[in-house]
């Protein structure tokens, strides 16, 4: 067998290994964390500071109102933050952002996105990457578990006149007894294995040439740990996980990559123990699964077997890619980064064949449930898991129940809506930026390759993602304003109906399950679960991806 085959099963099998050994503990660890009626010293402090009791259960609505005024608050302190930079410590000589470009980042780190337009080492200082885009990192993926936790609550409880929990207390608990013990054990190793904290400023240094190269500094494990971690993506370097600094080493990379699945792989541990059936945590659980090693298989496949002339007459599809971590790093990395909503790169997506830069797009609009982001795809799953039991209900003619609870009309809607809100945005989007001249001017490359190009850049808005397929010039106001309003839109409607639902469920009374209930645990139901996700979601998408990737594929 060709030793590159061996060596891409391998850190595949290494990964997966690492992710079973603490898949139990951690997710019965976050299920004790949403459960506990204790607080710890420094939550009640932060509780008395806000001025809220965090033992008071919240409608749906009251919880989506505190989010939302969370967020609000969010974005308007992180756009002050980048607007006066220059007036800041350690500005390192920046000056602040330009309107559009504040406004686009600032409601990209607080959406979870972390879409940058700019180049990292070249306009953001250090305050302002650890006090404005770090903290963001983490509360960010926080509102994301929150979120989560309260959809699993709403299938748990019964009749609670839609109190779902409390919001300040699930985002504390999250960043306080999740994110950040995580974070520290992560920095360190990272800073152990050759990633850079310190807080230098842009450094001279001579190369092996004898040419001067001006370097920067700055806090990267630390920032490096919940950026992966939390499924964030925004790195302070241009080339982000690509760069020497963030990710120095093969095993830092696998490292990079086992931190941005621990948490969406382990959610649904949580999700079954909190739903008092932990083997409906394994059923969700084998659906994200084989969704992604489906996609990883065939990714890793395309990019070591190379289609296309160039690759063809080069020997390999390295253009773009990191000689450290090579084909098969690469595609994993890829892989793992667009399942799940990080947006980090160790390599340039613009750069993979026609199928592999297709697949990877595709995982996205897939809504990366597989495994998704930080709680988004735990919630996003189990919207599918419901989508599925109705289509069951339909095939056999009886109402459907879906852990007890049944799904209605109404429960439908808020689906549907659900369902239909993000590729609302990512079409719209694309088409507008390819019918008028602000949004063609961006666009490096002509033909179904630049069509992707636009796809990808709203795809990864709208589903919170943040990566850059590259090769479109994104810094422009169009882009800025309306990649934000996608991101806003992608973020708090998928937000606000998923709280709407879990409002509704848990003010039904569970019933106890019958002869003619759906069995949701076995293989049958996992298969019908990714099913849909591929047929409901994923054609919704195959006009635009036939114009764009399937296109290029065939050419």
């Amino acid at each position: 067998m060709n030793t590159a085959v061996v060596a891409a099963a391998a850190q595949i099998l290494v990964l997966l290994a690492a992710l079973a050994a603490v898949h139990a503990p951690l997710g019965a660890y976050m299920a004790r964390t949403y459960t506990s009626p204790k607080h710890l010293r420094i939550e009640r402090l932060w509780y008395r500071a806000v001025r809220v009791d965090p033992d008071a259960e919240q409608r749906w609505t009251t919880y989506l109102m505190s989010l939302l005024g969370f967020s609000l608050v969010s974005v308007l302190f992180l756009y002050g933050m980048l607007r006066l930079q220059e007036h800041l410590p350690w500005s390192l000589g920046f000056t602040g952002f330009d309107p559009a470009g504040a406004w686009n980042t600032a409601v990209s780190f607080t959406t979870n996105t972390n879409w940058q337009w700019y180049s990292g080492e070249a306009a953001a200082g250090h305050l302002v990457q650890m006090a404005g885009l770090a903290v963001q990192n983490f509360v960010s993926a926080a509102v994301g578990m929150a979120v989560a936790i309260a959809l699993v609550r709403g299938f748990a409880r019964s009749g609670t006149d839609a109190r779902i929990g409390n919001f300040w207390s699930d985002l504390t608990r999250g960043v306080t007894r999740i994110l950040l013990p995580l974070s520290v054990l992560a920095a360190l190793v990272l800073m152990g294995a050759g990633v850079i904290q310190n807080l230098d400023p842009h450094t001279a240094l001579t190369t092996v040439e004898g040419a001067t190269q001006h370097a920067l500094g700055g806090p990267i494990a630390s920032q490096e740990a919940i950026k992966e971690l939390g499924t964030n993506g925004g790195g302070p370097f241009n080339a982000n996980s690509a760069h020497p600094f963030e990710n120095p080493t093969p095993f830092t990379n696998i490292l990079e990559i086992f931190l941005l699945l621990l948490i969406p792989f382990t959610l649904p541990r949580t999700f079954g123990i909190m739903v008092g059936d932990k083997r409906q945590g394994w059923a969700i659980l084998g659906a994200m699964g084989a969704l992604f090693l489906a996609s990883l298989v065939l990714t890793t496949w395309a990019e070591m077997a190379g289609p296309g002339a160039a690759p063809q007459a080069a020997g390999a599809a390295m253009e773009g890619k990191e000689t450290r971590f090579g084909l098969a790093g690469s595609a994993l990395f890829a892989v793992a980064t667009t399942a799940t909503s990080t947006g980090a790169v160790n390599s340039m997506h613009d750069s993979f064949t026609a199928p592999g830069g297709g697949l990877v797009l595709f995982n996205m609009l897939l809504g990366e449930v597989a495994p998704g982001g930080a709680g988004s795809g735990l919630y996003g799953m189990l919207i599918l898991a419901v989508v599925a039991v109705f289509i069951a209900g339909l095939m056999v003619g009886r109402t459907p129940e879906y852990l007890g609870k049944k799904i209605g009309r109404q429960e439908m809607t808020l689906v549907a809506l659900y369902v239909l809100t993000v590729p609302a945005l990512v079409l719209v989007g694309t088409a507008v930026a390819v019918v008028v001249e602000p949004g063609l001017a961006g666009i490096q490359e002509s033909g179904p390759h630049g069509l992707s190009e636009v796809l990808y850049a709203y795809a990864s808005a709208a589903n919170n993602n943040g990566s850059a397929f590259g090769g479109l010039t994104t810094g422009t106001p169009f882009y800025e304003v309306t990649q934000g309003l996608a991101m806003l839109a992608g973020r708090f409607v998928p937000i606000a109906l998923v709280l709407g639902l879990a409002g509704r469920l848990a003010s039904q009374t569970a019933v106890p399950a019958t002869a003619g209930t759906l069995p949701t645990h076995r293989p049958l139901f996992v298969g019908l679960v990714a099913t849909v996700a591929i047929v409901v979601v994923g054609l919704t998408f195959i006009p635009v991806l036939s114009l764009g990737p399937v296109v290029e594929s065939l050419s």
